[in-house]
């Protein structure tokens, strides 16, 4: 594979939304989960710029194409008492992996959230997507099988709001 020096790590700006989202949909189809996929560009335009953004985006990019992503967001532990930062989607298109543009996105990830005081990262990986686990534990993240996902989504997120009334 080529070295990374022709790639750009950047900050994604709101007039990349549609890059986002085109990214998250690649990678929904490496996952074979394409029709999961229901967020639309305006979506990141919406939550990831401005004062109340909801997670930051960094693009890898070659000759001003986007080529990889990393989605992440601050969070806290409350067992550790200090903040982190989750990545929840990191994908490098399939031509150029294996180039380090993986690591350098996470990396820089990390860095930001240090610099804002962050101690950790936390992200979740597909049960069937063995080439990203192996990628991780190759850089240095640990694998907990001690946890489970849980999720409450639409109408049974909006039942468990609504629950204790």
């Amino acid at each position: 594979m080529e070295a990374t020096s022709d790639i750009a790590i950047r900050s994604a700006r709101r007039a990349d939304a549609a890059t986002i989202h085109a990214l998250t949909r690649a990678l929904a189809a490496d996952m074979d989960s394409f029709q999961q996929v229901t967020s639309k560009p305006e979506d990141f335009a919406n939550y990831g710029f401005g004062d109340t953004r909801r997670f930051w985006a960094l693009l890898a990019e070659r000759d001003g194409h986007a080529v990889g992503l990393c989605v992440y967001f601050r969070t806290f532990s409350s067992w550790r008492g200090q903040p982190g930062i989750y990545v929840q989607d990191l994908y490098v298109s399939p031509d150029v992996r294996g180039a380090n543009i993986g690591q350098r996105l996470l990396a820089e990830a990390a860095r930001r959230g240090a610099a804002d005081g962050a101690t950790h990262v936390r992200l979740c990986v597909d049960h069937r997507n063995t080439a990203a686990q192996g990628f991780y534990a190759a850089i240095g993240l640990h694998w907990r099988d001690d946890e489970r996902v849980f999720e409450a989504v639409e109408a049974d997120f909006l039942a468990l709001a609504d629950s204790c009334r």
